[in-house]
Protein backbone atom coordinates (compact mmCIF):
# COMPACT_ATOMS: atom_id res chain seq x y z
CA UNK A 1 0.00 0.00 0.00
CA UNK A 2 2.47 2.34 0.66
CA UNK A 3 4.49 1.79 -2.24
CA UNK A 4 1.35 2.32 -4.43
CA UNK A 5 0.92 5.37 -2.75
CA UNK A 6 4.67 6.63 -3.45
CA UNK A 7 3.79 5.99 -6.47
CA UNK A 8 0.64 8.16 -7.32
CA UNK A 9 2.24 10.92 -4.93
CA UNK A 10 5.57 10.73 -6.95
CA UNK A 11 3.31 11.36 -10.60
CA UNK A 12 0.84 13.84 -8.80
CA UNK A 13 3.99 15.92 -7.99
CA UNK A 14 6.01 15.56 -11.86
CA UNK A 15 2.84 16.48 -12.97
CA UNK A 16 2.45 19.72 -11.04
CA UNK A 17 6.01 20.25 -11.33
CA UNK A 18 5.90 19.94 -15.20
CA UNK A 19 2.92 22.63 -15.01
CA UNK A 20 4.71 24.65 -13.48
CA UNK A 21 7.92 24.79 -15.34
CA UNK A 22 5.49 25.42 -18.56
CA UNK A 23 3.85 27.99 -16.90
CA UNK A 24 7.01 30.03 -15.90
CA UNK A 25 8.19 29.82 -19.70
CA UNK A 26 4.98 30.07 -21.34
CA UNK A 27 6.25 33.53 -23.38
CA UNK A 28 8.89 31.24 -25.37
CA UNK A 29 7.20 27.72 -26.23
CA UNK A 30 5.27 29.18 -29.00
CA UNK A 31 8.37 28.55 -31.55
CA UNK A 32 8.82 25.19 -29.88
CA UNK A 33 5.10 24.32 -29.34
CA UNK A 34 5.13 25.04 -33.17
CA UNK A 35 8.19 23.09 -33.80
CA UNK A 36 7.22 19.77 -31.87
CA UNK A 37 3.32 20.47 -34.03
CA UNK A 38 5.26 20.07 -37.33
CA UNK A 39 8.00 17.14 -36.44
CA UNK A 40 4.92 15.34 -35.33
CA UNK A 41 2.96 16.18 -38.11
CA UNK A 42 6.03 15.72 -40.88
CA UNK A 43 8.16 12.71 -39.46
CA UNK A 44 5.39 9.88 -41.13
CA UNK A 45 6.54 11.52 -44.71
CA UNK A 46 10.16 11.00 -43.21
CA UNK A 47 9.61 7.33 -42.29
CA UNK A 48 8.19 6.52 -45.88
CA UNK A 49 11.33 8.33 -47.44
CA UNK A 50 13.24 6.22 -45.18
CA UNK A 51 11.46 3.41 -46.74
CA UNK A 52 12.56 4.16 -50.27
CA UNK A 53 15.82 4.36 -49.34
CA UNK A 54 16.50 7.85 -47.98
CA UNK A 55 18.51 8.32 -45.06
CA UNK A 56 16.93 10.10 -41.98
CA UNK A 57 19.53 13.01 -42.66
CA UNK A 58 18.24 13.01 -46.08
CA UNK A 59 14.83 12.68 -45.65
CA UNK A 60 14.88 15.27 -43.03
CA UNK A 61 16.48 17.48 -45.26
CA UNK A 62 14.17 16.78 -48.47
CA UNK A 63 11.20 17.93 -46.39
CA UNK A 64 12.59 20.73 -44.55
CA UNK A 65 13.38 22.31 -48.47
CA UNK A 66 10.35 21.36 -49.47
CA UNK A 67 8.76 23.08 -46.45
CA UNK A 68 11.04 26.73 -46.50
CA UNK A 69 10.08 26.51 -49.77
CA UNK A 70 6.35 26.72 -49.09
CA UNK A 71 7.02 29.09 -46.79
CA UNK A 72 9.12 31.45 -48.51
CA UNK A 73 6.11 31.40 -51.23
CA UNK A 74 3.16 31.94 -48.80
CA UNK A 75 5.38 35.24 -47.58
CA UNK A 76 6.64 36.13 -50.57
CA UNK A 77 3.15 36.10 -52.52
CA UNK A 78 0.20 36.18 -49.94
CA UNK A 79 1.75 38.17 -46.98
CA UNK A 80 2.44 41.35 -48.21
CA UNK A 81 -1.17 41.67 -49.50
CA UNK A 82 -2.07 40.70 -46.02
CA UNK A 83 0.37 43.27 -43.89
CA UNK A 84 -1.53 45.67 -46.70
CA UNK A 85 -4.75 45.23 -45.70
CA UNK A 86 -3.92 44.74 -42.19
CA UNK A 87 -2.68 48.36 -42.25
CA UNK A 88 -5.43 49.89 -43.83
CA UNK A 89 -7.51 47.91 -41.96
CA UNK A 90 -6.17 49.83 -39.03
CA UNK A 91 -5.68 52.68 -40.21
CA UNK A 92 -9.63 52.88 -41.16
CA UNK A 93 -10.72 51.40 -38.23
CA UNK A 94 -11.67 54.62 -36.42
CA UNK A 95 -14.19 55.88 -39.42
CA UNK A 96 -15.44 52.09 -39.26
CA UNK A 97 -15.80 52.52 -35.69
CA UNK A 98 -17.64 56.03 -36.50
CA UNK A 99 -19.86 54.37 -39.75
CA UNK A 100 -20.86 51.38 -37.76
CA UNK A 101 -21.81 53.40 -34.38
CA UNK A 102 -23.90 55.82 -36.69
CA UNK A 103 -25.53 53.29 -38.61
CA UNK A 104 -26.73 51.37 -35.53
CA UNK A 105 -27.92 54.81 -34.29
CA UNK A 106 -30.19 55.16 -37.00
CA UNK A 107 -31.18 51.72 -37.08
CA UNK A 108 -32.23 52.02 -33.73
CA UNK A 109 -34.03 55.48 -34.76
CA UNK A 110 -36.09 53.39 -37.09
CA UNK A 111 -36.96 50.42 -35.11
CA UNK A 112 -37.92 52.60 -32.53
CA UNK A 113 -40.08 54.53 -34.72
CA UNK A 114 -41.72 51.89 -36.87
CA UNK A 115 -42.03 49.42 -33.98
CA UNK A 116 -39.88 49.51 -30.72
CA UNK A 117 -42.10 52.89 -29.18
CA UNK A 118 -45.45 51.32 -29.68
CA UNK A 119 -43.97 47.81 -28.23
CA UNK A 120 -42.49 49.58 -25.25
CA UNK A 121 -45.46 52.28 -24.63
CA UNK A 122 -48.17 48.93 -24.82
CA UNK A 123 -45.79 47.20 -22.16
CA UNK A 124 -45.64 50.64 -20.23
CA UNK A 125 -42.19 52.03 -20.14
CA UNK A 126 -43.05 55.18 -22.40
CA UNK A 127 -41.03 56.65 -24.70
CA UNK A 128 -37.97 57.48 -22.77
CA UNK A 129 -37.52 53.85 -22.75
CA UNK A 130 -36.56 53.85 -26.59
CA UNK A 131 -34.17 56.69 -26.39
CA UNK A 132 -32.25 55.41 -23.54
CA UNK A 133 -32.38 51.87 -25.44
CA UNK A 134 -31.12 54.02 -28.34
CA UNK A 135 -28.50 56.09 -26.33
CA UNK A 136 -27.25 52.77 -24.34
CA UNK A 137 -27.14 50.51 -27.23
CA UNK A 138 -25.07 53.41 -29.11
CA UNK A 139 -22.39 53.84 -26.33
CA UNK A 140 -21.77 50.02 -26.16
CA UNK A 141 -21.34 49.55 -29.64
CA UNK A 142 -18.91 52.96 -29.56
CA UNK A 143 -17.02 51.22 -26.23
CA UNK A 144 -16.52 48.05 -27.82
CA UNK A 145 -15.13 49.35 -30.87
CA UNK A 146 -12.79 51.66 -29.11
CA UNK A 147 -11.52 48.59 -27.02
CA UNK A 148 -11.79 46.00 -29.74
CA UNK A 149 -9.23 49.06 -31.81
CA UNK A 150 -6.97 49.69 -28.86
CA UNK A 151 -6.52 45.96 -28.33
CA UNK A 152 -5.34 45.25 -32.09
CA UNK A 153 -3.11 47.99 -31.97
CA UNK A 154 -1.38 47.26 -28.76
CA UNK A 155 -1.00 43.84 -30.17
CA UNK A 156 1.04 44.52 -33.41
CA UNK A 157 2.61 47.93 -32.07
CA UNK A 158 3.82 46.01 -29.07
CA UNK A 159 8.04 44.90 -29.29
CA UNK A 160 6.69 41.60 -27.71
CA UNK A 161 4.31 41.02 -30.42
CA UNK A 162 7.37 41.61 -32.93
CA UNK A 163 9.82 39.50 -30.95
CA UNK A 164 7.08 36.60 -30.90
CA UNK A 165 6.69 37.09 -34.22
CA UNK A 166 10.24 36.98 -35.88
CA UNK A 167 11.13 33.84 -33.87
CA UNK A 168 8.36 31.73 -34.34
CA UNK A 169 10.06 32.42 -38.18
CA UNK A 170 13.17 31.86 -37.32
CA UNK A 171 13.48 29.33 -34.47
CA UNK A 172 10.29 27.11 -35.66
CA UNK A 173 12.17 25.79 -38.99
CA UNK A 174 15.67 25.15 -37.14
CA UNK A 175 13.83 23.50 -34.23
CA UNK A 176 11.88 21.38 -36.67
CA UNK A 177 14.95 20.10 -38.01
CA UNK A 178 16.44 18.74 -35.49
CA UNK A 179 13.51 17.26 -33.79
CA UNK A 180 12.25 15.86 -36.74
CA UNK A 181 16.18 14.68 -37.27
CA UNK A 182 16.20 12.49 -33.55
CA UNK A 183 12.38 12.12 -33.65
CA UNK A 184 12.72 8.28 -33.36
CA UNK A 185 16.10 8.23 -31.17
CA UNK A 186 13.17 10.70 -28.42
CA UNK A 187 10.70 8.53 -28.57
CA UNK A 188 12.83 5.46 -28.00
CA UNK A 189 14.44 7.26 -25.47
CA UNK A 190 11.36 7.79 -23.48
CA UNK A 191 10.04 4.53 -24.62
CA UNK A 192 13.20 3.25 -22.51
CA UNK A 193 12.39 4.92 -19.56
CA UNK A 194 9.25 3.67 -18.94
CA UNK A 195 9.14 1.34 -15.81
CA UNK A 196 8.84 -2.30 -17.09
CA UNK A 197 6.22 -3.79 -15.47
CA UNK A 198 4.22 -0.98 -16.81
CA UNK A 199 5.68 -0.78 -20.39
CA UNK A 200 2.83 -2.88 -22.23
CA UNK A 201 0.08 -0.46 -20.43
CA UNK A 202 1.91 2.79 -21.24
CA UNK A 203 2.47 1.83 -24.59
CA UNK A 204 -1.28 1.24 -25.32
CA UNK A 205 -2.12 4.41 -23.83
CA UNK A 206 0.69 6.05 -26.45
CA UNK A 207 -0.82 4.01 -29.54
CA UNK A 208 -4.47 5.48 -28.09
CA UNK A 209 -3.31 8.69 -27.95
CA UNK A 210 -1.64 9.14 -31.32
CA UNK A 211 -4.60 8.39 -32.90
CA UNK A 212 -6.49 10.91 -31.46
CA UNK A 213 -3.69 13.96 -31.83
CA UNK A 214 -3.16 12.61 -34.98
CA UNK A 215 -6.81 12.76 -35.90
CA UNK A 216 -6.64 16.25 -34.94
CA UNK A 217 -3.59 17.79 -36.16
CA UNK A 218 -3.46 16.27 -39.22
CA UNK A 219 -7.29 16.75 -39.93
CA UNK A 220 -7.88 20.16 -38.68
CA UNK A 221 -4.42 21.62 -40.29
CA UNK A 222 -5.87 20.18 -44.13
CA UNK A 223 -9.07 21.87 -42.50
CA UNK A 224 -7.57 25.37 -41.53
CA UNK A 225 -5.85 25.44 -45.25
CA UNK A 226 -9.25 24.61 -46.87
CA UNK A 227 -11.33 27.64 -44.79
CA UNK A 228 -8.51 30.01 -45.47
CA UNK A 229 -8.63 29.69 -48.90
CA UNK A 230 -12.25 29.85 -48.70
CA UNK A 231 -12.78 32.61 -46.54
CA UNK A 232 -9.92 34.52 -48.63
CA UNK A 233 -10.59 34.27 -51.96
CA UNK A 234 -14.67 34.20 -51.29
CA UNK A 235 -14.60 37.02 -49.94
CA UNK A 236 -12.56 39.20 -52.07
CA UNK A 237 -14.62 38.06 -55.06
CA UNK A 238 -17.95 39.20 -53.34
CA UNK A 239 -15.06 42.54 -53.02
CA UNK A 240 -15.52 42.74 -49.48
CA UNK A 241 -12.59 45.16 -48.12
CA UNK A 242 -10.56 43.29 -45.98
CA UNK A 243 -11.29 40.08 -48.02
CA UNK A 244 -7.78 38.31 -47.61
CA UNK A 245 -6.97 39.68 -44.14
CA UNK A 246 -10.39 38.41 -42.68
CA UNK A 247 -9.98 35.13 -44.60
CA UNK A 248 -6.21 34.07 -43.52
CA UNK A 249 -7.15 35.35 -40.04
CA UNK A 250 -9.73 33.10 -39.73
CA UNK A 251 -8.12 30.13 -41.22
CA UNK A 252 -5.38 30.23 -38.97
CA UNK A 253 -7.46 30.50 -35.64
CA UNK A 254 -9.61 27.66 -36.92
CA UNK A 255 -7.43 25.75 -35.32
CA UNK A 256 -8.80 27.00 -32.12
CA UNK A 257 -12.78 25.26 -32.04
CA UNK A 258 -15.15 27.70 -32.75
CA UNK A 259 -12.85 30.65 -33.01
CA UNK A 260 -11.87 31.10 -36.33
CA UNK A 261 -15.83 30.42 -37.44
CA UNK A 262 -16.89 33.17 -34.95
CA UNK A 263 -14.01 35.79 -36.11
CA UNK A 264 -15.20 34.83 -40.08
CA UNK A 265 -18.86 35.73 -38.86
CA UNK A 266 -18.24 38.97 -36.85
CA UNK A 267 -15.31 40.80 -38.90
CA UNK A 268 -16.80 39.37 -42.27
CA UNK A 269 -20.41 40.87 -41.18
CA UNK A 270 -19.23 44.44 -39.69
CA UNK A 271 -17.32 45.24 -42.57
CA UNK A 272 -19.69 44.45 -44.75
CA UNK A 273 -22.30 46.16 -42.90
CA UNK A 274 -20.54 49.26 -42.87
CA UNK A 275 -19.48 48.95 -46.49
CA UNK A 276 -22.36 48.26 -47.96
CA UNK A 277 -25.47 50.43 -45.89
CA UNK A 278 -27.74 50.94 -46.88
CA UNK A 279 -27.78 48.11 -49.42
CA UNK A 280 -27.94 44.32 -47.55
CA UNK A 281 -26.49 42.71 -51.06
CA UNK A 282 -23.00 43.11 -49.79
CA UNK A 283 -23.86 41.59 -46.63
CA UNK A 284 -26.32 39.32 -47.93
CA UNK A 285 -23.11 37.77 -50.20
CA UNK A 286 -20.37 37.64 -47.14
CA UNK A 287 -22.86 35.72 -45.43
CA UNK A 288 -23.61 33.55 -47.46
CA UNK A 289 -19.48 33.08 -48.52
CA UNK A 290 -19.11 32.43 -44.88
CA UNK A 291 -21.91 30.29 -43.45
CA UNK A 292 -21.61 27.74 -46.87
CA UNK A 293 -17.66 27.42 -45.26
CA UNK A 294 -19.37 26.61 -42.29
CA UNK A 295 -21.08 24.02 -43.72
CA UNK A 296 -18.57 22.61 -45.65
CA UNK A 297 -16.76 22.62 -42.24
CA UNK A 298 -19.21 20.68 -40.06
CA UNK A 299 -21.32 18.82 -42.61
CA UNK A 300 -18.00 17.09 -44.81
CA UNK A 301 -15.00 18.41 -44.09
CA UNK A 302 -14.31 17.53 -39.97
CA UNK A 303 -16.20 14.52 -40.42
CA UNK A 304 -14.26 12.75 -42.93
CA UNK A 305 -11.06 14.46 -42.23
CA UNK A 306 -11.19 14.98 -38.02
CA UNK A 307 -14.23 12.72 -37.26
CA UNK A 308 -14.76 11.80 -33.31
CA UNK A 309 -10.60 11.24 -33.05
CA UNK A 310 -11.10 14.30 -30.14
CA UNK A 311 -13.41 12.27 -28.20
CA UNK A 312 -14.44 14.63 -26.15
CA UNK A 313 -17.65 16.84 -25.45
CA UNK A 314 -17.72 20.15 -26.85
CA UNK A 315 -18.30 21.83 -23.11
CA UNK A 316 -14.99 20.06 -21.96
CA UNK A 317 -13.05 21.48 -25.17
CA UNK A 318 -14.40 24.87 -24.13
CA UNK A 319 -13.15 24.10 -21.11
CA UNK A 320 -10.01 23.35 -22.36
CA UNK A 321 -9.76 26.53 -24.14
CA UNK A 322 -10.29 28.37 -21.12
CA UNK A 323 -8.31 26.69 -19.38
CA UNK A 324 -5.62 26.30 -20.89
CA UNK A 325 -5.52 29.97 -22.66
CA UNK A 326 -5.49 31.67 -19.29
CA UNK A 327 -2.10 29.79 -18.43
CA UNK A 328 -0.56 29.33 -21.12
CA UNK A 329 -1.90 32.24 -23.42
CA UNK A 330 -2.13 32.34 -27.22
CA UNK A 331 0.43 29.02 -26.92
CA UNK A 332 -2.13 27.18 -24.56
CA UNK A 333 -4.83 28.15 -26.94
CA UNK A 334 -2.89 26.20 -30.13
CA UNK A 335 -2.33 23.16 -27.37
CA UNK A 336 -5.35 22.82 -25.55
CA UNK A 337 -7.23 20.50 -28.04
CA UNK A 338 -4.50 18.07 -28.66
CA UNK A 339 -3.74 18.16 -25.08
CA UNK A 340 -7.12 17.52 -24.12
CA UNK A 341 -7.59 14.60 -26.45
CA UNK A 342 -4.37 13.06 -24.74
CA UNK A 343 -5.79 13.99 -21.14
CA UNK A 344 -9.28 11.99 -22.37
CA UNK A 345 -7.51 9.25 -23.12
CA UNK A 346 -5.63 8.63 -20.05
CA UNK A 347 -9.60 9.37 -18.06
CA UNK A 348 -11.04 6.86 -20.28
CA UNK A 349 -8.24 4.34 -19.43
CA UNK A 350 -8.07 5.20 -15.62
CA UNK A 351 -12.52 4.89 -15.77
CA UNK A 352 -12.04 1.16 -17.27
CA UNK A 353 -9.56 0.67 -14.30
CA UNK A 354 -11.88 1.80 -11.61
CA UNK A 355 -14.70 -0.54 -12.91
CA UNK A 356 -12.17 -3.39 -12.90
CA UNK A 357 -11.75 -2.84 -9.59
CA UNK A 358 -12.69 -3.90 -6.22
CA UNK A 359 -13.79 -0.59 -5.09
CA UNK A 360 -16.04 -0.51 -8.32
CA UNK A 361 -17.61 -3.99 -7.99
CA UNK A 362 -17.63 -4.15 -4.03
CA UNK A 363 -15.55 -6.92 -3.13
CA UNK A 364 -14.37 -7.14 0.15
CA UNK A 365 -11.72 -8.74 1.51
CA UNK A 366 -13.18 -9.39 5.15
CA UNK A 367 -14.45 -12.46 4.06
CA UNK A 368 -11.47 -14.55 2.91
CA UNK A 369 -9.75 -12.77 6.60
CA UNK A 370 -12.26 -14.15 8.64
CA UNK A 371 -11.85 -17.70 7.29
CA UNK A 372 -7.41 -17.34 7.00
CA UNK A 373 -8.55 -16.70 10.90
CA UNK A 374 -10.96 -19.18 11.60
CA UNK A 375 -8.43 -21.57 10.37
CA UNK A 376 -5.99 -20.63 12.28
CA UNK A 377 -8.13 -21.81 15.42
CA UNK A 378 -7.74 -24.97 17.17
CA UNK A 379 -9.95 -27.75 16.83
CA UNK A 380 -10.66 -29.47 20.45
CA UNK A 381 -10.63 -33.31 19.59
CA UNK A 382 -13.30 -35.16 21.36
CA UNK A 383 -14.08 -38.79 22.35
Amino acid sequence: MMRLEWQIGFWIGALVLLVLLLWLFSGVLLPFAAAMALSYLLNPVADRLERLGFSRLGATLLIMAGFVLVLGLFLVLVMPAFWRQLASFLQALPSYVVKLEDLITDLSVRLAQDHGATMLEKLGFGKQASTDLRNSTSDLVNQAAQWAGTFVKSIWSSGAALIGLLSLLVLTPVVTFYMLLDWDKMIATVDSLVPLRHRQTVRELAREIDAAMAGFLRGQSLVCLFLGLWYGVGLSLVGLNFGLLIGISAGLLSFIPYVGSLTALVLSSVVALVQGWPEWKLLAMALAVVLSGQFLEGNVLSPKLVGESVGLHPVWLIFALLGFGSLFGFTGLITAVPLAAAAGVILRFAVRRYRESKLYKGIDAAPAKIMIEASSVPVEKRG
